[in-house]
């Protein structure tokens, strides 16, 4: 009776929530927490996964495009953990929410495709950092899509923050990429306060 019970809390589970992305979230904060060395806040780090079943298309042949985001939460928390810039930013009482994203689908990943996801840091402001993550495939090591993120930091200054870690006390010049996207989203901001 037991089991059946538990059977069916399981199939609720499942239906309700979205148990694997948990389950994927802390395979991938534990198993760099535990195998993995700390990173600076400057360095890349990488997370490797495979194209399977459960990512493709309604064609199974590729990866589908809402997939992609998906991991690149699980890599940028990978990021969070091993550089201790969450940590950091829980202790001040602070916290991080996406404030804006951008992929460039470059070429498709396709099924059963072993890939890395690369996370780098490469500038900040006042209130957000910015990321650069990249899907490479490890068979042809092709850059099959290129992600830009702000990452909102709440009640914390990050530039006050990102001096605390080695390495980043002196913020790096803007990437041109970086800026015009910025730019974008201010005139995007703009057109949207006009229509109200």
């Amino acid at each position: 009776m037991f089991s059946c019970v538990l059977l069916v809390g399981l199939l609720v589970l499942y239906m309700i929530w979205d148990v694997n992305y948990f389950l994927r979230c802390v395979a991938t904060l534990g198993y760099g927490m535990l195998f993995q060395r700390k990173r600076k806040v400057t360095e890349q780090t990488a997370i490797y996964g495979l194209c399977t079943t459960q990512d493709v298309d309604i064609f199974i042949r590729h990866m589908n495009n809402a997939r992609y985001l998906r991991e690149l939460d699980f890599a940028r928390f990978h990021f969070y953990g091993l550089t201790g810039i969450y940590g950091k930013i829980k202790a001040k009482r602070g916290g991080a929410v996406q404030g804006a994203s951008s992929v460039r689908y470059r070429r498709t990943i396709p099924i059963f495709t072993a890939y890395k996801i690369t996370t780098k840091l490469v500038w900040w402001d006042d209130k957000a950092i910015y990321l650069e993550q990249q899907f490479v495939t490890l068979a042809d090591g092709f850059v099959r899509a290129v992600a830009m993120s702000k990452q909102c930091i709440t009640n914390v200054d990050v530039l006050e923050l990102m001096k605390e870690f080695p390495g980043a006390e002196q913020r790096p010049a803007m990437p041109e990429e970086l800026k015009l996207w910025l730019d974008s989203i201010e005139m995007s901001s703009q057109k949207l306060r006009k229509d109200k």
